[in-house]
């Protein structure tokens, strides 16, 4: 104590034991008492101090009272009444014991002593009042009870002597506050006392006590028990607490997490949080559970770092039997409170693991709180004390179903938005191509990636073969997410694949994209408002022939494009605008690539991240492109690794490379074909020489016929000038026809009696597939012969 204490040390016998049993301080007080001076004593065995040849048994609890024959320094025994505190480890004194007893009580009040009246023996208050020495004068019947000692045996005794606790030296620092300051204090403090194993809460207050002349002569406290109150407010921080920190996601695992780790050490020291895994036929859980109960482990958490307690590890399953407190309340339907092992044997006794991590822990008492949302049982929360000695109270029941009903519904959210995000990721799976096609045009790799928190977009790519050896290439972004931009690009890609089969320009194609999209969104609008649908689009076409590339893009992020042994570089295209807009163009250009030259299109998702700004996700692309390596697949992965952060994307990621094919000249001829249909006849001598030139003789007969057919039907009804072409790679022949005249044949179906209208139903019958595109000078007819018979 600092030199401003009123306190007459000699006034208290006092010492201090050391969980050796050895004296470590030893006062004037104690000296008065058995005549041994300090420097005597202190450093020896305390109990050599004791008359007689028995020790009696050190005390278990926390304080300890009784009366004990000492022996004094003349050699006469002295029977002494002592009060001993064990005080745990605090800052660097270790624990130890405290041992006080008063040499001489509170002085005795004369009738008109201000502190004679101070305390009502009778009030159901507690009071005690402290002399001008802090010392305690009198304590009525209340305070006795709450301190568990008579009032004669602690009196002259500090209040810090009384109580033995840290909480008790606060309490002294502010009654001297109060004696020197003469004003009143009310402090709160959490403790035990009496001895009890339960804490609880106390409101002290404590006032000056003055004489007629109004000079402070002690302090009056009175304590007053606000236990329910603070357990209150306690609990209801709790709940507020659960408010804010569970259901921060829409992740299943993560809000269980949430929910273990605010009941802990709030309520709990283990608390365990087990789920019913969903149907297999995607239903609702059963209104009915019947043990045994397949539970997954979802999340835990303990006092303890690491959780030692756990038994089974989140992500498993385990089986319940009925006599688990799992299986009990969830059959049951509500809180199961049960004692360890006394209500447990049965199931203790057949699961020896988790019994032997009970008895290893000393777990005594088990919550089991089913987790129910909207009428359906989700699961069980499991919550269990070991470290806090007092079991589980209706109030704890209370608070815990309080807890618990909150997060269910935020557990039941991220279920349904989990199942929902995976219908929709199924969905957006099994639209987005499986595989990329062979091409002689380009070969291919692409990455889908639904975004790791907004949900499944509606992000597309795909390789679309075309006539000609060319290829399409496309990447589009429909607007929004969930289930629905899912169903809006599985119709756009669709289109897109049925206009590119007609062969529309870019622009043309994209015009009547922009079409769709204005009518999809008319058409999943309310009746007075138009609907959100929305989307960019990049199409891409590829002529390997004449190794040329035409693109036009609808407000989507412009490719890129790695030359071979060049930098990586952003082509400088229209921009055009969003689909679903109407009414402004959309303007296309071509570009010349060389043969091994790698585009990226992609979508925006790649780009942004919460991070970085646009322009340093642009720049990160263009890098991991210029460690390009010969797999495109590498590439790919490559990319993903450098711009998206380990958590996943905030929005879905669609890429797809393509590195240029060129074909031959060698394997492109070419022929004018004159307005005569004699010369028709040498046409196809020239044809099969040049098979032959191939080492294509096996294609002769068809292609004979193919080419008559085209030929003639040019010369007879298109307009000059005419020309032919045959291309050829490994597997297949092309066969091409090409006039001014823009009015494209129509396969029909001759009558017995027709003498014409059999060539293109021949040309069907004979060639893989045929078709017609209009250019700018005309249309051209093809027929694609396969070389090769497919293996079966």
């Amino acid at each position: 104590m600092g030199p401003d204490y009123p306190f007459d040390d000699a006034a208290t016998a006092r010492a201090v034991i050391d969980g050796d049993g050895t004296l470590v301080e030893w006062n004037e007080g104690a000296r008065r008492l058995l005549g041994h001076p300090a420097a005597e004593v202190v450093g020896r065995p305390a109990a050599a101090l004791l008359a007689g040849d028995g020790i009696p048994p050190l005390p278990s609890g926390p304080r300890w009272d009784g009366t004990l024959d000492l022996r004094h320094r003349d050699g006469r025994t002295v029977s002494v009444w002592l009060l001993a505190h064990h005080r745990p480890p605090c800052d660097d004194r270790p624990a130890d014991w405290l041992v006080v007893t008063p040499l001489k009580g509170g002085r005795s009040p004369t009738p008109d002593d201000p502190l004679a009246g101070a305390a009502l023996t009778q009030s159901p208050c507690a009071v005690a009042v402290y002399d001008d020495q802090l010392r305690l004068c009198t304590m009525n019947n209340a305070m006795a009870e709450v301190v568990g000692l008579p009032a004669e045996h602690l009196q002259g005794l500090r209040l810090s002597e009384i109580g033995g606790r840290p909480q008790s030296d606060d309490l002294e620092h502010s009654l001297l506050r109060v004696l020197t300051t003469g004003r009143p204090l009310d402090v709160q403090t959490f403790t035990h006392v009496g001895g009890e194993d339960r804490a609880h809460a106390w409101l002290a207050r404590m006032a000056p006590v003055t004489d007629a002349e109004g000079r402070v002569r002690g302090v009056c406290l009175a304590a007053h028990d606000v236990t329910d109150n603070y357990l209150a407010r306690e609990r209801l921080q709790v709940v507020n607490e659960a408010s804010v920190r569970i259901g921060s996601t829409l992740d299943v695992t993560r809000t269980a997490q949430e929910l273990a780790e605010v009941c802990v050490p709030a309520l709990a020291d283990f608390v365990r949080v087990d789920l019913l895994d969903p149907q297999e036929d995607g239903s609702e859980p059963p209104a009915r559970i019947t043990p045994p109960v397949p539970l997954r482990r979802a999340a835990h958490h303990s006092v303890f770092q690491g959780t030692p307690e756990a038994v089974v590890e989140p992500g498993h399953v385990e089986v319940y039997p009925a006599s688990s407190p799992q299986a009990a309340s969830l059959t049951a339907g509500r809180t199961i409170v049960a004692s360890v092992p006394s209500d447990l044997e049965q199931w203790l006794a057949v699961d020896t693991a988790r019994g032997a991590r009970a008895q290893e822990f000393g777990i005594h008492s088990v919550m089991s709180v089913p987790i129910r949302a909207r009428g359906l049982t989700l699961g069980v929360a499991v919550l269990a004390r070991h470290r806090r000695p007092d079991p589980f109270t209706p109030d704890d029941v209370l608070l815990a179903e309080e807890i618990t009903a909150r997060a269910a519904v935020c557990v039941d959210n991220a279920r349904r938005y989990s199942r929902e995000r995976e219908t929709a990721l199924a969905l957006q799976r099994s639209l987005l191509p499986r595989s990329l096609p062979r091409t002689a045009a380009v070969e291919a790799a692409s990455r889908y990636l639904p975004a790791a928190r907004a949900g499944v977009g509606g992000d597309w790519f795909d390789v679309i073969p075309l006539s000609g050896m060319r290829v399409a290439m496309v990447v589009g972004d429909v607007v929004g997410h969930g289930i629905q931009a899912s169903a809006t690009m599985g119709r756009l890609r669709t289109a897109v694949r049925t206009l590119a089969d007609i062969d529309l320009a870019p622009d043309e194609l994209l015009t009547h994209l922009d079409d769709l999209v204005i009518r999809l969104s008319e058409e999943s609008g309310g009746d007075s408002s138009p609907g959100e649908v929305g989307a960019t689009c990049l199409y891409a076409v590829y002529d390997p022939v004449s190794r040329r590339c035409t693109m036009a893009r609808a407000g989507h992020p412009p490719p890129v494009l790695v030359p071979p042994g060049g930098p990586p570089r952003q082509l400088d295209l229209p921009a055009g605008p969003p689909l679903g807009l109407g009414g402004l163009p959309f303007e296309s250009a071509e570009i010349e690539l060389r043969e091994g030259s790698v585009l990226s299109l992609y979508t925006d998702g790649l780009l942004e991240a919460l991070d970085r700004d646009i322009d340093t996700g642009r720049r990160l692309l263009h890098e991991a492109l210029a460690a390009y390596a010969e797999s495109l697949d590498e590439t790919c992965d490559r990319i993903l690794h450098t711009l998206l952060p380990p958590g996943g994307a905030q929005d879905d990621v669609a890429l797809l490379l393509a590195r240029t094919k060129g074909l031959a000249a060698s394997w492109v001829a070419t022929w004018d074909i004159p307005a005569d249909p004699a010369l028709v006849a040498p046409i196809r001598k020239q044809a099969v020489e040049q098979l032959d030139a191939w080492a294509l003789s096996q294609a002769a007969f068809t292609t004979e016929l193919v080419v008559s057919e085209l030929v003639t039907n040019a010369i007879r009804y298109g307009s000059h000038p005419i020309r032919l072409r045959l291309i050829c790679d490994a597997n297949t022949l092309i066969c091409e026809v090409s006039d001014t005249s823009h009015t494209a044949p129509h396969l029909r179906r001759a009558k017995t009696w027709d003498e014409g209208g059999r060539g293109l139903l021949l040309v069907a019958q004979l060639t893989q597939r045929w078709g017609s595109r209009h250019t700018a000078e005309g249309k051209t007819i093809w027929a694609e012969i396969a070389l090769f018979e497919e293996d079966e």
